[in-house]
């Protein structure tokens, strides 16, 4: 091999290695989310709450994600997309401590808060430094891993609060040193987030971030190290010409047009991404799946394994999209996603439609219980086919270098708003309009998204950063 295909060869692999490591943030982001399906039980045992106030319980965190998403993708425009990654990870791990040791519902909400901003900057700091080291005719396939992470991270979180379940007895059983194993499962977060901080050290700034900061010079030795030393100043010009005429550093008020004083485009068609991404109700699914399944007569240890499953089938949606996504490009996936999800939505609900109510209880048949189980699981492997991963990595590349930061801070703000809003309002749907009409609601946004994608989303496959128009 020559010296240039051997530099080569290196370049690829750091620019790997280190998008794996800002992929942890993905990991973390998923198990923090998906721990709460497990201790729903616990919680209403441990601090005495009813129906909204478990919502409360659920939902606090993605306050803080939505403040995080905010604040980071502005943070990140002054301080950096690593120095944001290291203080997610700091959050992460001081979150998983205090949410297992909280003795009351309100201080339960403070760190579960401290954990959403940790989750909401690496939502979306993960995605935009990946975007912004990686080569063009790779980056969705890189990107999409952090997906893989967060699906991971729920998968794992499923596991954990599994075995920890069953090792008990119960999720309110004591396990270990006489604290209950619902604490356990936010306890064993601590682990990869210590892992993220450390590694987060040893990753370079981005080159993007560099440039726009006025340092050029260590963003060509960055550039060196990712794309090889020849292209690197000519990469850097293309950076420094992509900016603001003026060059001034990045601003919220870049988000204006110059001309007219409006919103860009872009800027709407991000919201609408990051807004039908949670409208489509896929974190009903991860936050009170548990709470779903029993609600049709599975017992708690089979709600928790089908959660294993989904878990498994969302992975194996993941990767199908990675060998896909440079290959089709960003739109067909969203287009093809959006109908599947309609589809098994509607499923669902017709199933719900024909239970009974017990007792307080919704009973299905041997058939419709069937049907409920398979559409949920292929609309969780059709959301994980597209708007999963596609979402995230649309978000990281479609914005022009100058407004990334902060057009991620507003679509980051609406995407974890509008999952609060889904997430609070589920406990209270159930028990009002029920799952058949809370499952329709969602499959009438799936199809609306549809017809999102085919108006007025653009496919960015192949272009480079510094060719997004806004």
């Amino acid at each position: 091999m020559s010296s240039t295909g051997a530099n080569a060869d290196a370049n690829h692999r750091f620019v790997i290695l280190i998008s794996c490591i800002a992929t942890i943030g993905g990991f973390l982001f998923g198990f923090d989310s998906g721990v709460i399906n497990g201790t729903v039980d616990g919680l209403q045992a441990a601090f005495n709450s009813d129906s909204v106030g478990t919502g409360l319980n659920v939902a606090s965190m993605l306050l803080g994600c939505a403040a995080g998403a905010f604040f980071a993708g502005r943070l990140a425009d002054i301080h950096g997309r690593r120095t944001l990654l290291i203080l997610s990870a700091l959050l992460f791990f001081i979150s998983a401590w205090g949410s297992g040791a909280a003795a009351s519902s309100a201080e339960f909400i403070v760190y579960r808060i401290l954990g959403g901003l940790a989750v909401g900057a690496a939502s979306v700091m993960a995605p935009a430094y990946i975007s912004e080291v990686a080569p063009a005719e790779y980056r969705g396939r890189l990107t999409t891993i952090q997906q893989v992470a967060i699906i991971s991270g729920l998968f794992f979180a499923f596991v954990s609060n599994y075995l920890l379940a069953n090792f008990a007895g119960a999720s309110t059983a004591e396990f270990w040193l006489g604290y209950q194993a619902w604490r356990w499962m936010f306890w064993v977060e601590m682990a990869p987030a210590a892992l993220f901080f450390f590694t987060l050290l040893f990753i370079p700034e981005s080159p993007r971030f560099l440039v726009a900061s006025g340092q050029k010079q260590r963003a060509q030795t960055v550039l060196a190290r990712l794309n090889g030393q020849s292209s690197a100043q000519q990469k850097v010009d293309e950076i420094y010409n992509s900016l603001a005429a003026d060059h001034h550093r990045p601003k919220m008020r870049d988000l204006l047009d110059a001309s007219t004083g409006k919103v860009r485009k872009i800027v709407w068609v991000g919201i609408g991404l990051a807004s039908f991404q949670q409208l489509v109700g896929i974190n009903v699914v991860f936050y009170y799946g548990a709470v779903l399944w029993q609600a049709v007569g599975f017992s708690e240890s089979d709600a928790l394994l089908i959660n294993v499953v989904s878990g498994a089938v969302s992975i194996a949606a993941c990767l199908i999209t990675i060998s896909l996504i440079d290959k089709i490009g960003r739109k067909p996936l969203l287009w093809v996603g959006s109908l599947g999800m309609s589809v098994t939505l509607g499923l669902v609900a017709y199933a719900f439609s024909t239970g009974t109510l017990a007792g307080g209880q919704l009973s299905l048949s041997d058939n419709m219980g069937v049907l409920a189980l398979i559409a949920a699981n292929a609309y969780v492997m059709f959301f994980n086919g597209s708007w999963g991963p596609v979402m995230w990595v649309m978000l990281g590349e479609m914005f022009p270098n100058q407004i990334r930061g902060s057009g991620l801070a507003v679509a980051g703000l609406f995407q974890w708003g509008t999952n609060f809003l889904i997430t609070v309002s589920f406990p209270v749907l159930l028990t009002s309009i029920g799952l058949f009409g809370a499952y329709g609601f969602y499959a009438i946004c799936a199809a609306l998204s549809a017809v999102f994608v085919l108006k007025v989303v653009h496919e960015t496959r192949g272009l480079e950063l510094e060719e997004m128009q806004g």
